[in-house]
């Protein structure tokens, strides 16, 4: 299983940054979806920009504390974990994201998928907030 781990720092309320993280109704902010399908209070379905599903199913919810849930989709299945902070005036979220692929040629792969995919949520997210300042 692959891990990737990211600790960002961003100039506004914890709240703040929980709002957006959290709210799977709003997915206009993310570059790499077209939408959110909201199936319940704990599951959810994102969709790329070309229509790939992956579905979620939400395992921890502490406002403004840890976020946590699992996913899947044709090519892998994994765990998301984002925990909140206040350091020196500034909201943090440090996300780990584990992964591992379903199918044995993208085990080289998937590393630097998640990598790539955690620097393009935390631009887009950081692109959100200061749009919301």
């Amino acid at each position: 299983m692959a891990k990737a781990k990211l600790k960002i720092s961003l100039p506004c309320s914890v709240s703040a940054l929980w709002r957006v993280v959290t709210d799977n109704e709003n997915s206009g902010w993310r570059s790499d979806l077209s939408r959110i399908e909201v199936l319940d209070e704990r599951r959810f379905v994102e969709y790329t920009a070309k229509g790939y599903p992956t579905f979620f199913t939400i395992t921890a919810l502490e406002p403004c504390k840890r976020y946590a849930f699992d996913m899947e989709n044709g090519n892998m299945k994994g765990r998301w974990e984002g925990l909140f902070s206040e350091e020196d005036g500034q909201a943090v979220l440090t996300f780990t994201e584990e992964a591992a692929p379903k199918k044995f040629f993208m085990r080289a792969f998937i590393g630097p998928y998640l990598k790539k995919q955690q620097a393009r949520y935390a631009a887009d997210l950081e692109k959100e907030l200061m749009k919301e300042k």
